[in-house]
């Protein structure tokens, strides 16, 4: 439940961990030379055809601590205000919880003493649905993503617990500033010019081999590869690992690419992106 950078990581990652990288979690793609290379413009997601995984977030809030159980790796911190070490984490090192009352949690999420996220999660009077409003700073220090997202309870509320405790599932997205949604394209014969508007950015080859990604602390290679007449799948690493992977098509049009996003917790998201 905190807040991300843009599409590319968004999607792929989309948890607390469903929101952790909403912050944080994702994605771009290329296609093998069709019409005029059709991938090159600016595209935006279009957020009313969103699919969001059904994977559950776990949370607990009790006795003073938080803890994320789904976030990868798990996260625990005293919600008293403070900021809080965590580990494991290449986005944050830091985590501040506090509790506003008794359905309502702030977020603050730090990297190196620099802010990297702040969300407020408040959980409906009946418990069945919680509300997220987030602002992601991206690392090049360019303007901050904000947005709104939903969440519902999956089972019961824990009993002794702070309301955001529980399992919660993605419901949808909304108002998400357009430089959180929108990515331009460079294709060659060959390879792929990324860009984002938070800087994220890469130049590779459509040939399976590693390359610089550059501007997020998500990721620091990608691989292109073509899948079929009209597709490319795009696999994100950090540290030689899977973090991300997408398979993306294109419209016979040339007007939208629909995307399949995996993220490395195991989450698939589907969306689309039109052309602007």
């Amino acid at each position: 439940m905190t807040g991300s950078q843009n599409w590319k990581s968004w999607f792929g990652a989309i948890g607390a961990s469903n929101m952790k990288t909403l912050t944080l979690l994702l994605l771009s793609g290329a296609l093998p030379l069709l019409a005029a290379e059709p991938f090159t413009g600016t595209w935006k997601v279009n957020l009313a055809d969103a699919k969001f995984s059904q994977k559950p977030d776990k949370i607990e809030l009790k006795n003073g601590t938080y803890s994320c159980l789904t976030c990868d790796p798990p996260v625990t911190a005293k919600a008293d205000g403070t900021d809080q070490p965590v580990t494991g984490h290449p986005s944050y090192d830091t985590e501040n919880v506090k509790i506003v009352d008794d359905r309502t949690v702030q977020f603050t999420e730090k990297k190196a003493g620099k802010l990297v996220s702040q969300a407020k999660t408040t959980v409906s009077a009946d418990g069945k649905t919680a509300t997220t409003e987030f602002t992601g700073y991206p690392a090049s220090g360019g303007k901050p993503v904000t947005g709104t997202v939903m969440q519902k309870r999956v089972g019961g509320a824990p009993a002794g617990m702070h309301a955001v405790s529980g399992s919660w599932v993605m419901d949808k997205a909304e108002n998400i500033s357009d430089n959180g949604l929108t990515v331009t394209y460079e294709q060659s014969a060959d390879g792929l010019k990324m860009t984002s508007p938070t800087g994220e950015h890469y130049d590779a080859k459509i040939d399976g081999k590693d390359y610089p990604y550059e501007g997020s602390p998500e990721a620091d290679k990608v691989s292109l590869k073509r899948i079929g007449a009209r597709g490319i799948e795009e696999t994100v690493k950090r540290g030689g690992k899977v973090w991300s992977s997408a398979q993306m098509t294109v419209s016979a049009d040339g007007k939208t690419i629909a995307i399949v996003a995996h993220g490395h917790d195991g989450r698939v998201n589907t969306f689309t992106a039109n052309k602007q």
